[in-house]
């Protein structure tokens, strides 16, 4: 079969792997996943369901919001691919991009490799060096997941496999923006959802007062129990006496903020004070209303938390960063 012939109307899937599995994938010529506790999947009936039960059952510690995920790529791997179908590989060893052609069904072959144990024989068909490919479609090449279906730079994929290169012009790679952009975007998902997760309630109030002596304020923080109004009083001096006065509000609730809430707040905030109040989540068109006539009231959004997260990060508690664990990486910049 040529490669011309492969067509673009083939299923691509993305395959994710160790460096360890480089030899198993490329000499032995399939490709793998992991779950080798969950045994053989040939023996359950095509259902997802099934493969639920299963996965929940073997790992009895995984969170149920997980299950699904990870019963869904054992599904795909045994069902959904079919022979025929094109796969992508991203070897870490040789830092290629295979491209190969599935060429069985599913076997179940933990004496092969006990870390991969759910295989499918593949003949791969070619090899391209990373460099031949735009940003974007390394970057969906790149998703966390170990089996994948590839779409957007499907097409990419495909020419490459025939030998065509992306058509670029003068050089510049558009998708360069889309993955800065796509990077910056998870990024702020994870901060998020990592604190709606991990500090509902009296913790959160604890981390903002955090991060407003990061800022370089000293905080004052009230004790857990019945809303009072106010959860932080924030000031620059040591006694607290010097202005300005921030008396603050947290609301752990990812949905959005009324006026009742803010105007509640601003009641107990002095014509020399400053209210601020902080939210996981927005506000209503009716909270930033009044707020917007208010010179001393400022409204923090989940995105404005996130904001001083990232800018203060450096200062963070260490708990705080094992909580939130992120690292510096460098991102392609767009020329102007």
């Amino acid at each position: 079969m040529s490669t011309a012939a492969a067509g673009t109307d083939r299923t691509l899937w993305g395959v994710h792997a160790e460096k360890s599995a480089d030899p198993l994938f490329l000499n032995v010529k399939l490709i793998g996943v992991g779950w080798h506790e969950v045994g053989d999947l040939s023996e359950l009936p095509a259902d997802r369901d099934a493969f639920k039960t299963r996965v929940a059952n073997t790992y009895s510690q995984m969170k149920p919001t997980a299950v699904p995920g990870n019963a869904g790529q054992l599904f795909r791997f045994v069902h959904e691919v079919k022979p025929g179908d094109l796969v992508a590989y991203p070897a870490k060893s040789d830092r290629q991009v295979h491209i190969g052609r599935i060429e069985g069904g599913y076997e179940y072959r933990p004496d092969r490799s006990p870390d991969y144990p759910h295989q499918r024989a593949v003949k791969w068909l070619k090899s391209v060096p990373r460099s031949y490919f735009t940003q974007g479609a390394l970057y969906e090449l790149g998703a966390l997941l170990s089996l994948f279906q590839v779409s957007k730079y499907h097409d990419e994929y495909i020419a490459a496999l025939e030998g065509k290169k992306p058509d670029l012009d003068e050089g510049e790679d558009e998708t360069v923006a889309v993955v800065a952009e796509d990077v910056q975007e998870n990024t702020r998902d994870f901060v998020i959802r990592r604190l709606a997760q991990e500090l509902k309630g009296h913790p959160l109030t604890e981390f903002v007062a955090h991060i407003l002596q990061a800022m370089g304020y000293r905080t004052r923080v009230s004790d857990p129990g019945p809303d009072a109004g106010v959860d932080i009083i924030a000031h620059k001096d040591e006694l607290g006496f010097e202005p300005p006065i921030i008396k603050v509000q947290v609301k752990s609730t990812e949905g959005n903020i009324g006026g009742p809430t803010v105007s509640a707040l601003y009641g107990h905030v002095e014509s020399d004070e400053y209210g601020l109040l902080v939210s996981l989540g927005g506000y209503t068109a009716q909270a930033r209303s009044f707020a917007q006539n208010k010179a001393n009231l400022r409204l923090l959004a989940g995105d404005d938390l996130v904001d001083l997260v990232l800018e203060h990060y450096d200062q963070l508690d260490s708990k705080y960063k094992g909580l939130i664990p992120l690292k510096r990486v460098y991102i392609p910049q767009t020329i102007e």
